[in-house]
């Protein structure tokens, strides 16, 4: 009979449900080490994520101190009982981790181990990392180890849900940087478009003031004047072409901080009113915060370049147990089922797609004359 307490499978399900909430794969490193150090109740508790140069591309640690870990040194290499994980697809363990022949000895401040379970995350054939626990936290046998036959298999099925987790990580941070490498593609391409466009009427009506000026001053000065209110608009485009581009400060700042500095600078750089406010949201999860944003940033690019709007205001705030962003302008609107049909989008299916991921929904309201109102809700926050 089994003797873990009657709280063990609901701490299994817990650190299942608790890997499976993350989608930024340092945050499931993190979540996994912690989850498996308390799990089996070890003093320590370590992942590694092999690089291809005989290292680790990452190494999570939970047990040791910022102040600990900064004095251990860098990172470690693949050596000892670390390369045996990164090369054998199966468990280690050990009464004695400074015993086992491979042992090769660790830094000066290095935490003092003994007892030892180590085992591979494995994606199929291929070993994608390498969990460490060390100094189980109980009575130990003479000459045995604290860590039993019950505590392997219970991290067996750690290292399997974790292998998911982690290798959900890596798809989604892959589809995110292609996302942003289309977005900044689409960008070019119309910064390019919109600023060639600008320079070439610049040109035009630069030489037609040229040819006036002596025969009719009066034209020259028009002429002069229309140049200026181009060269105007060129630094529009560029400006907030510059704005898109840069990338959100989401993880230092968070949504509300990032979107309130992205709206002032449209805001100096457009000759529309552009307005923000926002009311008792709270911190949502990544994935929810960069959709709002990229929603955010795609209706305000319609609203300023495509609608002759004069002031567009965004709102974002709790409604009932969701967050909701409205991005509402006062410009020339669209019908929404016509844009359908003719093939152009303003965008409208990328944002859709956006918020359906993230478990949300859009909506969209306009009519010719009557402006227009993109709505995303998602739920928490």
């Amino acid at each position: 009979m089994s003797h873990r307490p009657p709280s063990g499978l609901a701490a299994v399900s817990a650190a299942l449900l608790a890997m499976s909430r993350h989608l930024e794969v340092g945050d499931v490193l993190k979540t996994i080490v912690a989850s498996a150090r308390e799990l089996l109740d070890a003093q320590y508790a370590a992942l590694g994520v092999p690089d291809d140069h005989g290292g680790f591309a990452q190494f999570v640690v939970d047990g040791v101190s910022d102040e600990q870990w900064k004095a251990i040194g860098p990172l470690p290499r693949q050596h000892g009982i670390l390369a045996a994980m990164l090369h054998q697809a199966k468990p280690e363990r050990l009464a004695d981790v400074r015993e086992d022949p491979r042992f090769e000895g660790w830094p000066d401040a290095h935490p003092d181990m003994s007892d030892f379970l180590g085992l591979p995350i494995t994606d199929g054939d291929e070993i994608i990392g390498a969990l460490f626990l060390a100094n189980k936290m109980c009575p130990k046998p003479d000459g045995g180890c604290g860590f039993t036959a019950e505590d392997e298999e219970l991290l067996q099925i750690l290292a399997q849900h974790a292998a998911i987790a982690l290798t959900n990580a890596r798809l989604y941070e892959r589809s995110r940087e292609l996302t942003i490498a289309e977005e900044r593609s689409r960008l070019a391409h119309e910064l390019h478009d919109a600023v060639s466009q600008k320079l070439f009427s610049l040109r035009l009506t630069a030489q037609a003031a040229a040819a006036l000026v002596d025969r009719d001053p009066g034209r020259a000065k028009g002429e002069l004047q229309q140049v200026a209110a181009l060269a105007a608009e060129a630094v529009d485009e560029l400006r907030a072409a510059v704005v898109e581009l840069r990338p959100a400060a989401l993880d230092e700042d968070g949504l509300i901080a990032t979107l309130r500095t992205q709206i002032q600078v449209l805001d100096r750089a457009h000759t529309a009113e552009v307005a923000f406010e926002s009311c008792g949201v709270r911190a949502l999860p990544a994935a929810q915060e960069e959709a709002l944003l990229r929603v955010a940033q795609e209706a305000l690019h319609n609203a300023l370049r495509h609608s002759g709007a004069e002031r567009v205001s965004v709102t974002l705030a709790r409604r009932g147990t969701a967050t909701v962003l409205r991005v509402t302008d006062d410009g020339g609107g669209f019908d929404p089922t016509a844009v359908r049909r003719a093939g152009r989008h303003l965008g409208l299916v990328s944002m859709r797609h956006r918020a359906s991921s993230v478990g949300g929904r859009l909506t969209v309201a306009s009519e010719p004359g009557k402006g227009a109102t993109i709505e995303m809700e998602v739920p928490g926050g």
